[in-house]
């Protein structure tokens, strides 16, 4: 999946801002699907992202969360955990099924279908640059940040 165009897709955003792909201006856009807001590992996953944000900016990378969560429940999150990057509500899974990260999982043992915590950098271009599946939540935000300035010419 490496270097292929991601089709341009749009989404609500916290705000009541409309996200388009091909309006990003930096250099590089992490995307990080989330199973739900205000859960113990998505907010963890979510305040490293918030925590090293700074970094990001530096390194010309712009960041949004997504999950199929309401806007109305991504703005209370954000908002609770001062999120500095907006959060796009993917209720109808448009974002999800592009980028594949619809799964079934055991919860409780139940299978349920929901969001695997995934991560991907798309560049100015649209085109996928680097993807991580399955991810665990501990240091991740930190990889996702050593890769970008890795790949960021001065």
């Amino acid at each position: 999946m490496s270097n292929d165009l991601i089709p341009d897709f749009e989404l609500i955003s916290t705000g009541g801002k409309q996200f388009r792909l091909s309006d990003i201006k930096s250099k590089y856009l992490v995307i990080f699907f989330y199973p739900k807001d205000d859960t113990p590992g998505c907010t963890n996953e979510s305040q490293q992202f918030r925590d090293l944000y700074p970094e990001f900016l530096q390194a010309d990378c712009e960041i949004v969360g997504i999950s199929r969560d309401s806007l109305k429940s991504h703005d209370k999150f954000r908002e609770k955990y001062d999120l500095p990057y907006d959060l796009l509500s993917d209720d109808s899974e448009v974002a999800c099924e592009l980028f594949g990260v619809m799964k079934m999982k055991n919860m409780y043992g139940k299978q349920v279908r929901g969001i695997e915590r995934s991560t991907f950098i798309v560049d100015r271009q649209g085109k996928l640059y680097k993807a991580w599946r399955g991810v665990k939540v501990p240091g991740h935000a930190e990889e996702v940040l050593l890769f970008v300035k890795s790949v960021v010419t001065p």
